[in-house]
């Protein structure tokens, strides 16, 4: 079950996090941090959340795939289903 938030509420990051970027598709949300991460959450039954399935959540996750290959988010863009992402390398 994911909730559906109709109005603005606080996020739960960790504390050391600064958003530089967000954007939210119909059914989900991303923010790019200044460190370069990629935190998404919300509705993930198409992959859009980047995690590597189709599950959703209702709180930000880190999106380790980046982490991993050592990219830095620059930018990100949500679409109805969808999510892109810049980085650099």
């Amino acid at each position: 079950f994911i909730s559906i938030q109709a109005f603005p509420a606080l996020l739960d990051l960790p504390q050391d996090l600064e958003v530089s970027g967000v954007s939210c598709g119909s059914r989900h949300t991303a923010v790019v941090t200044r460190g370069g991460e990629l935190y998404t959450w919300g509705w993930g039954k198409y992959g859009q959340l980047g995690h590597g399935d189709s599950a959703s959540s209702d709180q930000p996750r880190r999106v380790e795939h980046l982490v991993a290959e050592g990219l830095r988010a620059e930018e990100v863009v949500c679409g109805p289903w969808t999510t892109y992402v810049r980085v650099l390398e």
